[in-house]
């Protein structure tokens, strides 16, 4: 792995409270934060194998941990995008 490659892995790790390798060599990056009423918003982020930006999106649980919402935000911000099963 190249040193810029390495550089852009630690700061993720550091960033990301969480991360799980992917089936194609990448990477799957989030941390979470919690609303004042029980919601709460993960913040995922995939990559490649060189560690370059996939995919960016927000997902919103309610507080009972059911996927509400998403937010798509990287490539291309598509807004919000409604769990169909609610």
């Amino acid at each position: 792995m190249t040193e810029e490659i390495e550089e852009r892995r630690a700061r993720n790790e550091k960033k990301f409270s969480y991360r799980e390798d992917l089936p194609n060599s990448g990477r799957k990056y989030w941390y979470e934060v919690m609303g004042k009423f029980g919601f709460k918003a993960r913040y995922v982020k995939e990559v490649n194998i060189e560690e370059e930006t996939v995919r960016f999106y927000q997902e919103i649980y309610d507080s009972q941990g059911n996927l509400v919402e998403i937010h798509p935000k990287f490539p291309v911000n598509l807004g919000h995008q409604w769990n169909k099963r609610r």
